[in-house]
């Protein structure tokens, strides 16, 4: 299994940045997928959640109204739009896949595939 995440950068406050997360060795379809961050000396947060099928999601709090969780099962690709960024939303960003049946889609450890993540860096 392996989750590559790309389109992270550097970017002043206020501005935007896609992230995606091409899967691939598993039915992409069959797993709920998550965007989480870790900025330095924080632990690993959730950004976003999404289903299997896009028909629920879930954003952190700080999050809402300004990122966008998404996928193309087509594809084999989970989406980030991330609008009007902000100093605080510095930090590696990873994607991983749910895993089956946990209940735990906010933490770590309801997740059991990880990509590498992408640095994203917000200026001001």
């Amino acid at each position: 299994v392996q989750l590559q995440a790309s389109g992270g950068g550097l970017v002043q406050a206020g501005g935007s940045l896609r992230l995606s997360c091409e899967v691939s060795g598993l039915t992409f379809n069959h797993y709920g997928m998550g965007w989480f961050r870790q900025a330095p000396g924080k632990e690993r947060e959730i950004v976003a959640h999404i289903s299997r099928n896009s028909v629920t999601t879930y954003y952190e709090d700080s999050v809402k109204g300004r990122f966008t969780i998404s996928r193309d099962n087509a594809v084999n690709t989970l989406y980030l739009q991330m609008d009007n960024l902000a100093l605080e939303d510095t930090g590696i960003y990873y994607c991983a896949t749910h895993r089956s049946g946990s209940l735990l889609f906010k933490y770590p450890q309801g997740y059991e595939h990880w990509g590498r993540g992408t640095q994203v860096t917000v200026s001001s």
